[in-house]
């Protein structure tokens, strides 16, 4: 059976932005790993964030997160957001991107689409349960990753991503 898998790449070929805070207080990363589906009859995304990153102390805080896909044309801004640690400074400065409010959350204006999350489970990756092969490769002494299921509340933008 053939089917259209252009979904599978959003993470890993397009990237996106997590953002976790509100538009006083708000970090986000460049992730280029996550998932969509259904937990619990809820539609709903699960991203991964391992506790050394900026952004984590804003998911761990924040009841809602948003996963936001860009136009190729933003590629560069999200290598930057990606390798910039807002903990040393206004990473934003050093791209195009403007943070836009929700009620419960922060996305940017030039998403295509934006997630708007409401965080419903949340557990670290097992180091005894990740493949050898994985561990050495991805993790190398670096801490695992936590995993954040997020039921998806509201999609923002163009629906079809």
């Amino acid at each position: 059976m053939q089917f259209n898998t252009e979904i599978f790449s959003q993470f890993d070929g397009k990237w996106a932005l997590l953002c976790a805070g509100t538009v006083d207080s708000f970090n986000a990363m460049t992730i280029g790993w996550g998932g969509l589906g259904t937990l619990w009859m809820k539609p709903v995304a699960t991203v991964y964030v391992r506790p050394d990153r900026y952004t984590y102390q804003f998911m761990e805080k924040s009841d809602f997160f948003t996963i936001s896909f860009y136009p190729e044309k933003y590629r560069g801004d999200l290598v930057t957001m990606g390798s910039i640690s807002g903990r040393d400074g206004d990473k934003l400065a050093h791209t195009s991107f403007t943070p836009k409010a929700l009620e419960q959350a922060v996305t940017f204006d030039q998403a295509e689409v934006t997630l708007l999350c409401r965080k419903i489970y949340w557990q670290d990756l097992d180091a005894d349960r990740i493949p050898p092969e994985v561990l050495k490769e991805i993790y190398a002494g670096a801490p695992a990753h936590r995993m954040y299921i997020g039921e998806v509340v509201d999609v923002i933008g163009e629906t079809a991503v």
